[in-house]
């Protein structure tokens, strides 16, 4: 995100920001599960079914500002290969560099549209969690704090 300008997607974090109890206390934890019945496994494809606040956590972030369709750019640019690598840089993150917040959220809620594992592993390594904790510590920086 060239031109992020972080205080613009203000009302995005505050309204995500209601997610990060259920995030905290699902952790680690698995959100999904793959459906199958005996009988159907054997003539149809099994599929994953998920938490319903997952989905209305990733179908809420979808339609924001935060999300960069060109996220994989910023892990070209950050080297960054691994969720301890994401980690790093969302702890780094300062308010020029917000964008790159943005760009790791969107890698976990917009690949999870065509790879539904992924949404889980930002679930199970708190990417989710600390992303949306950084975005909210570094607006806060500007303002007052949000709820």
């Amino acid at each position: 995100m060239k031109d992020f300008k972080l205080n613009e997607a203000k009302s995005d974090v505050e309204k995500l920001l209601k997610y990060v109890p259920w995030l905290e206390a699902k952790q680690g934890e698995i959100v999904s599960r793959i459906y199958s019945d005996n009988d159907l496994s054997k003539t149809t494809v099994t599929f994953p079914v998920y938490d319903a606040t997952l989905l209305s956590f990733v179908n809420e972030a979808r339609d924001t500002k935060l999300m960069d369709t060109n996220y994989h750019y910023v892990y070209s640019d950050k080297f960054i290969k691994s969720y301890s690598d994401e980690l790093k840089v969302i702890e780094a993150a300062t308010v020029k560099t917000s964008g790159d917040v943005c760009a790791i959220l969107s890698r976990y809620v917009l690949k999870g549209m065509t790879k539904g594992s992924v949404w889980q592993e930002g679930i199970t390594y708190g990417i989710y969690l600390a992303a949306l904790l950084k975005l909210k510590k570094l607006l806060e920086i500007w303002d007052a704090p949000l709820a």
